[in-house]
């Protein structure tokens, strides 16, 4: 009798079971799964290539302009954040498609989720400095703070961007040393590349620095070009003299 009862159960449960349902979610996930990537990719394969209006012949003198490598930065920026939709859209598409399916199984998911929020909280907690880094990662790419070859200044390296990742940042310094530096880490960073940076004059190794303490006299005397209120002292010195 015990096992005919259970055998029942199951048979009841299997009836239960909203298979139509099941297939219909699945199918229009995976539809739209497709139909969003489709856009996302035609998107970021527009933004990749640029626009087309100053590709017409008479604007192609303003080419030279634009540098050389900025269609490789804009390529590398529309692809980095196509990745990075492309991945959103795939777990969102996921989660939700899970849920419905467990929902028409007949399965509570109230405990379910309960557990995988306080899985995920656990997770944030010991992955908060590699969640910094891709937020960090994301803002920087969006806000188009350095790309490929700008020449930037952090507090650990001067250097020239070679590639800019979600995580990772990685430079070439002045001596050809290559740097990865973690994006969270990038507290403060200036853009030679983007403001009208100046490079310091080397100074000239026939003519030594001045003592310190040099008079205007000999200052005067060593040819440096003087003020009119440095003149009128020297005159007054010597008119004392």
């Amino acid at each position: 009798m015990n096992v005919a009862s259970s055998t029942d159960n199951i048979v009841a449960d299997a009836a239960k079971i909203d298979y139509a349902s099941i297939f219909v979610t699945l199918g229009i996930g995976l539809v739209f799964w497709v139909v969003a990537r489709f856009i996302i990719l035609r998107i970021t394969r527009r933004v990749a290539e640029g626009t087309s209006f100053f590709k017409k012949p008479h604007f192609r003198w303003v080419q030279p302009a634009f540098r050389a490598l900025d269609h490789e930065r804009r390529a590398q920026r529309a692809h980095t954040i196509g990745s990075l939709l492309t991945s959103v859209l795939s777990v969102v598409v996921v989660v939700i498609v899970i849920i419905y399916v467990l929902k028409y199984l007949n399965v509570d998911i109230a405990p379910l989720l309960t557990s995988v929020g306080i899985l995920g909280v656990a997770i944030g907690f010991g992955a908060q400095q590699l969640i910094r880094d891709f937020l960090s990662g994301i803002f920087i790419t969006i806000e188009d703070q350095f790309g490929i070859g700008d020449v930037i200044v952090t507090t650990e390296v001067i250097g020239t961007v070679e590639s800019v990742g979600l995580r990772i940042t990685r430079l070439r310094a002045e001596d050809g040393a290559i740097w990865y530096l973690r994006n969270g880490e990038i507290l403060r960073v200036g853009n030679r590349s983007q403001g009208d940076y100046v490079p310091e004059e080397p100074a000239d190794p026939d003519v030594p620095p001045a003592p310190p303490g040099t008079a205007p006299a000999e200052t005067a005397a060593s040819g440096a070009p003087q003020s009119p209120k440095e003149t009128l002292k020297i005159q007054e010195q010597k008119a004392g003299e």
